[in-house]
């Protein structure tokens, strides 16, 4: 089996793994991945009910979210412009998750900037970080459908990104990593806080 099979496979269990959190109701949310070829980014198609995803669901795009030859006549995710942006911001990742969580819809609701974890153990999910006794701010970007609008907008405040996971305002969670362990590491860690952060408050 070649690695992108392997990696597809991998990624549409974590998909139906998140679906059945309540993390990717109905056909929300997006997903990607790179292997060997960094110019090829493999995406999840548009419209599919995430409960039922497996690996025969993604289709091929190239970093300007353009469908590559043979997959044309699919659709990718709304949202691929984003991950087109952050694999542009931050060279060594590659896979992108995302979330339409509870915890982070509320957040975003009533705070206008971003949200603070402060003195937890689960902060050294995140790479980088050694010990709890640190401060970390998860930035809030405010939702938009126009994808070429946001995707600028990321690159300009691309100085908030201190970790790697970000908030869409009322939409929900997108997180990155050097591959899909360290992307769902980041994922789950920025849900969890939020989840307790929220439970606090």
């Amino acid at each position: 089996m070649t690695k992108v099979a392997e990696s597809k496979i991998a990624l549409a269990q974590t998909i139906r793994a998140y679906h059945a959190k309540g993390w990717s109701p109905a056909t929300s949310t997006n997903y990607s991945f790179r292997t060997e070829d960094p110019n090829t980014i493999y995406v999840s198609c548009s419209g599919i009910d995430k409960s039922l995803f497996t690996e025969y669901d993604f289709m091929e795009v190239d970093l300007q979210g353009v469908a590559k030859p043979g997959f044309e006549h699919l659709r990718p995710s709304a949202e691929t412009l984003i991950h087109c942006a952050i694999y542009e911001l931050f060279p060594d990742t590659n896979c992108i998750v995302h979330s339409h969580s509870v915890y982070s819809v509320l957040h975003s609701a009533v705070q206008s900037d971003s949200v603070s974890f402060e003195g937890y153990e689960v902060l050294k999910g995140y790479e980088g970080i050694k010990t709890h006794e640190t401060v970390v701010e998860c930035p809030i970007f405010d939702n938009s459908q126009d994808m070429i609008a946001f995707s600028q907008r990321l690159k300009q405040d691309h100085s908030r990104l201190t970790i790697p996971a970000f908030i869409m305002r009322k939409h929900g969670t997108y997180a990155w990593g050097k591959n899909l362990f360290e992307a769902k590491r980041h994922l789950e860690t920025t849900e969890y806080l939020l989840e307790v952060e929220w439970k606090l408050r």
